[in-house]
């Protein structure tokens, strides 16, 4: 048996033992073993400074063999003191404390620039900093700064790949115990933070947070660039893309660019044809979970999006946002070369490859070039005849998703542009726009 197994065992027997007898006890890991001292004496060695209980494992020393005591469990990954709330551990029972402020809402610190108040002295500590700017804590790998020593560990792993944290439900490895904690909630349905507003409840309180901003209408996170404004960080940086035309992921297959990997994934099962999500009423499966949600919707006739404008109800978030340019006629996208100006910020984005000169997929069978990828993989279809997006009821194949999207409507008969004026359904938005015509002259 190895040094530190034995010093472990030994401290196990001895804090499982509840029963053991106060006098003459068996010194505590101790290199040097004084006789016991009163209590008068052994803070008098406090004040001097004196250590002289060591740890076995580490070396370290306490002055006081409680500290000891509470020290060895970091060794055994001990953690007697637990959360009735949400099921945290600690090692000290002080831990245990200072976190049971965050469901007391409690919060005896507060921030004198802002007066934002907090729970514990750190985080006021670490929140002074976002208004100074100030971030003492750098990675000696890429030179990235950070606000506390504890953002730094976190990013670090980054770089290491280590994830110390594992379910043992699943296997899942985690850099962090908070998100270890936050995803052994999908295992037990554990949902402790609840919104005072709707009763919806989350597994995080930061998701709470966000969730809140949905009664409250907050939007704190503006885009510098055209002052769009969003509820939460994440929200904002994928926007950002959308004025630098970043699209970290691409599909291998035909091109097209995607903001983020879920997407992408998604995305790709349109190409292998799998479908992992089934409907439980009629069995029919898809291959997003999104497309699943709104086609469970057709079963129960939910409507939960409505427009604030005209009280009109939709099954989809889509529907509405395409509804809701028939109660404006603002075009606030331009573009910067020949002042053309669109509606959404997608119509400007497209548009914007029209003045682009650059072209650099060129055709292999007519050498025709192209400005982006995808346009070539769809141009090349023209030549071979391929056909790689096929309609699940009646088989007919089509050249580009839209195309199918388009001939789904004939099954489904799902009309999405609505006219603002009379409320008649068109299944193409060139149709409806003709029809606008009608009522304008």
């Amino acid at each position: 048996m190895c040094k530190e197994d034995g010093v472990l065992n030994e401290l196990s027997n001895q804090e499982g033992n509840s029963t053991l007898k106060q006098e003459e006890p068996e010194p505590l890991q101790i290199k040097q073993e004084p006789e016991p001292l009163p209590m008068k004496q052994e803070n008098q060695l406090i004040s001097h400074d004196q250590k002289l209980y060591s740890c076995k494992i580490c070396d370290e020393s306490f002055n006081q063999s409680s500290l000891l005591t509470t020290h060895m469990r970091t060794h055994m990954g001990k953690k007697p003191f637990t959360c009735s709330t949400c099921g945290r551990s600690y090692d000290h029972k002080a831990g245990l404390i200072y976190h049971m402020k965050v469901h007391s809402d409690e919060k005896p610190f507060s921030c004198t620039s802002c007066e934002k108040r907090y729970s514990s002295k750190f985080c006021l500590t670490r929140h002074m900093n976002s208004h100074t700017g100030q971030k003492p804590f750098s990675c000696e790998t890429c030179g990235k700064a950070f606000r506390s020593n504890s953002d730094l560990l976190l990013h670090m792993n980054i770089h290491t790949g280590e994830k110390p944290f594992s379910c043992v439900t699943c296997g899942k490895n985690f850099t962090t115990k908070s998100n270890l904690v936050v995803h052994m909630r999908t295992h037990t349905c554990q949902k402790p933070f609840s919104c005072e507003t709707c009763g919806k409840r989350f597994t995080t309180k930061s998701n709470l947070v966000v969730h809140m901003r949905s009664h409250t209408g907050q939007k704190p996170f503006s885009c510098e660039t055209c002052s769009k404004s969003f509820r939460c960080q994440i929200s904002l940086t994928l926007h950002m893309r959308t004025h630098t035309s970043d699209w970290p992921f691409s599909c291998g297959t035909c091109g097209k660019g995607f903001h983020e990997k879920r997407f992408l994934n998604d995305h790709k099962r349109t190409h292998t044809g799998e479908k992992p999500f089934s409907c439980g009423t009629c069995g029919k499966r898809f291959h997003q979970k999104a497309i699943l949600t709104s086609h469970l919707r057709t079963h129960t006739d939910e409507k939960p999006f409505s427009c604030e404008t005209c009280g009109k109800r939709f099954s989809q978030k889509g529907n509405l946002t395409s509804h809701m340019w028939t109660h404006t006629s603002e075009k606030s996208f331009s573009c910067e070369t020949c002042g053309k100006r669109f509606r959404q910020k997608r119509h400007l984005t497209s548009h914007m490859w029209t003045h682009r000169s650059e072209k650099p997929f060129s055709c292999g069978f007519c050498g025709k070039r192209f400005h982006q990828k995808r346009y070539l993989n769809d141009h090349k279809g023209t030549h071979t005849g391929e056909k790689p997006f096929s309609c699940e009821t009646c088989g007919k194949s089509f050249r580009w998703q839209s195309s199918l999207t388009h001939h789904l409507r004939t099954h489904t008969g799902k009309k999405p542009f609505l006219c603002g004026t009379c409320g008649k359904g068109f299944s193409y938005r060139s149709r409806l726009t003709d029809h606008m015509r009608t009522h304008t002259g």
